[in-house]
């Protein structure tokens, strides 16, 4: 009897523990909780990421003479021609891991879902912006096996030569504009055009120009046709089609925030740029510096001593370390280094300053050179003038207080029109303004072509044997986990050194 009431207690027990549990999946599931998101907004994430890091201050920039320091540290860089590798490594780490990573989950994420057409599209010519650049910077890097760690578990990408991957480029930025369709989804949560099929396509297009025109030098038919379906396509003509990345309180632009902190009194515009400006009575000049006239100090530099006015700017001359810029401002009768021209970055780089990546200035002047060159119909003088109109206007999206007149623009653009002779100097350098703040694009250009014509930095102690940095050396980080594929790279290219030329770079 006792067993009978041991085995029916048993089976009570097991039918209340069963009742029990009905339900305890159910239960123990966050109904609110986020289970998946939209790739549109992991798009977003990639262009909020493409945003300039602060070593392009370091380097691109500096190589091109538009921002320069005197001090080492962590500031070495194009100031020195010599090779920090903290500083080369930021845009390399920053656009993979965020930026291709992103891209690459889009696209593979997108297709599996019906209709979504537009973000593949969108996300594709994002990536080859990204990868454009990347290349540019670099030369050979990992190209169609990057940003596949978790999709396709590889996690030592092989790298690509740089003629390949401009190849893949233009098929890329060629297929993708094609693509995009006002037929189907709009994807009006992205942060760059709301969805407008339009712009987008005039990105793609004005993508596939820069990229033809890159190559022209290395390749110039498969250059030439990609500039004649650019044009022919649409690329940007309005600055209401600018390529520009919004930064805010939340999302802030990485080299205003550097230059409004630990290295405000560190920075200032070069000689080469300040006198380009004053020479030609350019009213950019009074947009774009700041001059703390007097100032001994870095706390001297206050708003009492600040002056825009472009008569009184002095740029600060390459090839001086902080030792010796001091007798060189002293001879220039300026009380201290922290005397000269800088940045204004009350304007131009406060830390809530746009990040233009591609604009219609920068497309017209492009294009400007093309009709130049022969390759598309239309009058060079025309596209040239635009290009200079509308980076003008352009000034006004930094800043209210950057803005030029329309007075001035036409007094500027009469007297500065393109001439019968040195009309391709005469690009380069407006280019070359027109991409103020850009430094990858002013630098890549600036290779191209070799305009504007500037004196090489004459600092002694250099890392180069040739007058410019050509590229940027790979990380170490790299080197260290991927080394045969990079050994692989060097052995095609050339020495991992500042000097080395890129493949189209002739």
């Amino acid at each position: 009897m006792k067993n009978i009431n041991k085995i029916i207690s048993v089976i009570v027990l097991l039918f209340t523990f069963s009742a029990c549990d009905k339900g305890f999946d159910e239960m123990n599931v966050r109904k609110i909780a986020v289970t998946n998101i939209d790739p549109t907004f992991i798009l977003n994430s990639a262009i909020l990421s493409t945003t300039f890091p602060t070593g392009t201050a370091i380097y691109d920039m500096g190589i091109v003479q538009q921002i320069v320091s005197p001090n080492s540290g962590v500031l070495t860089g194009a100031n020195y021609n010599q090779d920090n590798r903290n500083a080369t490594q930021t845009i390399w780490q920053q656009y993979y891991r965020s930026v291709i990573k992103n891209t690459r989950d889009v696209i593979a994420q997108a297709g599996e879902l019906q209709g979504r057409g537009n973000l593949i599209a969108m996300a594709r010519i994002w990536q080859a912006y990204a990868f454009m650049v990347l290349t540019d910077e670099y030369g050979e890097i990992p190209y169609k096996e990057a940003g596949k760690g978790y999709t396709d578990g590889i996690v030592k990408p092989t790298y690509d030569t740089q003629e390949s991957i401009y190849a893949d480029l233009i098929k890329e930025l060629t297929e993708a504009t094609t693509a995009l369709s006002a037929s189907v989804k709009i994807e009006t949560a992205d942060v760059m055009y709301a969805g407008d099929v339009n712009k987008w396509k005039k990105l793609g297009n004005s993508l596939l120009l820069r990229a033809g025109m890159r190559i022209i030098e290395a390749d110039q038919a498969k250059g030439k046709t990609a500039v004649t379906a650019a044009f022919s396509g649409g690329v940007m003509s309005a600055n209401s089609e600018n390529c520009v990345i919004k930064q805010d309180a939340n999302y802030q632009n990485p080299n205003g925030q550097m230059l409004n902190s630990t290295e405000a009194n560190n920075f200032y515009i070069p000689a080469a740029f300040v006198n380009q400006l004053k020479s030609t009575n350019d009213p950019r000049l009074a947009s774009i510096a700041v001059r703390y006239v007097g100032a001994a100090s870095g706390p001297q530099q206050s708003a009492d001593r600040a002056s825009k006015s472009p008569s009184v700017q002095v740029g600060m001359p390459m090839g001086y370390d902080n030792g010796g810029i001091g007798a060189v401002a002293a001879g220039l009768g300026l009380a201290s280094f922290y005397d000269f021209s800088q940045i204004d970055r009350t304007r131009m780089v406060k830390t809530t300053a746009p990040v233009f990546l591609v604009t219609a200035a920068q497309s017209q002047l492009l294009l400007a050179e093309a009709a130049q060159r022969g390759f598309i119909s239309g009058d060079a003088a025309d596209f040239f003038t635009k290009g200079i109109t509308l980076h003008m206007q352009q000034m006004a999206d930094y800043d209210a207080n950057s803005a030029v007149s329309s007075d001035d623009i036409a007094t500027y653009t009469s007297a500065n029109t393109l001439g019968a002779s040195g009309a391709l100097e005469q690009i380069g350098i407006q280019y070359w303004i027109a991409s103020f703040l850009n430094g990858p694009e002013a630098w890549a250009n600036f290779r191209r072509t070799g305009f504007p014509k500037l004196t090489p930095n004459p600092f002694p102690s250099k890392d180069i044997a040739t007058d410019f940095i050509n590229r940027l050396t790979y990380p170490n980080s790299e080197i260290s986990v991927n080394s045969e594929n990079v050994q692989a790279a060097i052995g095609r290219q050339g020495a991992d050194k500042l000097d080395t030329k890129v493949w189209w770079d002739k």
